[in-house]
C-alpha cells in the first residue's frame, strides 16, 4: 500500500482531507489495530480474529456518536501491511485478514506510530480537536524481528501520553515480550474470545467518544471471571 499522503491532493487540486473534516468536524477518537496475521494464527484464530472485527464496526455504528468520532486504522503483520488507513466507523470496511508469513511485530509498532503521528499532524492543521489515541496490538507469537526499538518508542509515547498502548497475547504468545514492549500489563485472551475482546473494545472506544479530550475514562475490567483476559 502507498504511503498515506497528508495532503491528499488531486490534480485538481481538492484537498481531501479538508473535505473530510469540513463535512465531520466532530472530535476525533484515533484507535490504531496492530493485528498479528504470521502463519501461526492460520485456521480458526484468523477466522474468529476477522468476525470480531466485523462486530467491532456494527457496535460502532450502532452509537451515533462513536460512528462519526472514532476513527480506526489497521496494520497487519506477517508481512507489515497497512491494511486500513484511517477512517470512521461510517467508512471503515472490515478486512478479512490471511494468515502469512513470519511475526514482524516491532515493524508493524513503529509503521502503526507513524501512521498515527501523520494523523494527528492533519487533525491539528484542520483544527479537529482529539482525544488520547489507543494502540490495540494482538499477537500470539514472538517478534520474528527487532523489537526494542519500537519499545522505546512505545514507552515514550506512553510518558508523554501520546497515545494509550495496549497488548493482548493470543494463545502461544510470549508474554514476556509483551511485557517489555508495553507498560501496561500484557493481558492472555481466554481461548478464542475475540468477539468479546472487540465488544469490550467498542464499548471502551463509545464512552471515549462521550468523554471530553484530555479526561481519563474508567474502563470496564476485561479480567473478571466472566472477562475475555486473564494477566
Amino acid at each position: 500500500m502507498n504511503e498515506p499522503e497528508l495532503s491528499r491532493q488531486t490534480p485538481f487540486g481538492i484537498d481531501f482531507s479538508v473535505a473530510e473534516f469540513a463535512d465531520n468536524p466532530e472530535p476525533r477518537c484515533p484507535c490504531v489495530l496492530l493485528l498479528d496475521n504470521s502463519w501461526s494464527m492460520n485456521g480458526e484464530p484468523i477466522a474468529e480474529l476477522n468476525q470480531g472485527l466485523a462486530m467491532f464496526k456494527e457496535e460502532l455504528l450502532a452509537d451515533s456518536l462513536a460512528a462519526k468520532r472514532v476513527e480506526i486504522a489497521i496494520v497487519s503483520f506477517g508481512p507489515v501491511e497497512v491494511v486500513n488507513d484511517f477512517q470512521t466507523a461510517e467508512q471503515f470496511i472490515p478486512p478479512e485478514l490471511a494468515a502469512q508469513k513470519d511475526t514482524p511485530m516491532g515493524a508493524a509498532i513503529l509503521r502503526g506510530l507513524e501512521l498515527l503521528n501523520q494523523r494527528k499532524t492533519l487533525y491539528r492543521e484542520n483544527g479537529i480537536p482529539f482525544f488520547r489515541p489507543w494502540v490495540f496490538l494482538i499477537t500470539d507469537g514472538s517478534p520474528t524481528d527487532e523489537w526494542k526499538t519500537a519499545a522505546s518508542e512505545v514507552h515514550k509515547g506512553e510518558e508523554s501520553r501520546a497515545f494509550a498502548f495496549f497488548a493482548v497475547g493470543v494463545e502461544g504468545a510470549n508474554l514476556d515480550i509483551l511485557q517489555h514492549i508495553s507498560l501496561r500489563k500484557p493481558l492472555r485472551l481466554k481461548g478464542l474470545r475475540f468477539q468479546e475482546l472487540f465488544q469490550w473494545l467498542s464499548n471502551s472506544m463509545r464512552s471515549v467518544s462521550r468523554s471530553v479530550p484530555g479526561v481519563e475514562v474508567p474502563l470496564s475490567n476485561p479480567t473478571t471471571p466472566d472477562g475475555w483476559a486473564s494477566v
